[in-house]
């Protein structure tokens, strides 16, 4: 039977090995894809602490919605970095964060 603590472990899995990935990687793809799973790990953790604790309703409703506001704040910010690195990649013909030192007009 899955308990909490299963669902935590995997939550601080996801969320290491995208911690990992952003400290590691040097393509900007790789470092947003990174912080998406953060987010996902926190979104799991979230589901889990809301499914497994004796929460009111008033406070799993709370729990559903604060993680349909993160949900849409990935994709916010997921749109606005593709489009930042889209014209980097227009201006650079690279995406590699090694080579982005300064951000001219």
């Amino acid at each position: 039977m899955i308990e909490l603590i299963h669902i935590q472990i995997l939550s601080a899995l996801m969320f290491c090995i995208g911690v990992y990935g952003v400290i590691t990687r040097r393509s900007a793809i790789l470092i947003l894809m990174c912080v998406e799973l953060m987010l996902n790990a926190v979104n799991i953790n979230l589901i889990g602490f809301s499914a497994f604790r004796d929460f009111s309703q008033n406070q799993r409703i709370f729990g559903h919605v604060m993680i349909v506001f993160i949900i849409t704040i990935a994709a916010v910010e997921l749109a606005l970095a593709i489009a930042i690195i889209l014209r980097l990649y227009k201006n650079k013909s690279s995406v590699n964060v090694d080579e982005v030192d300064l951000m001219k007009w």
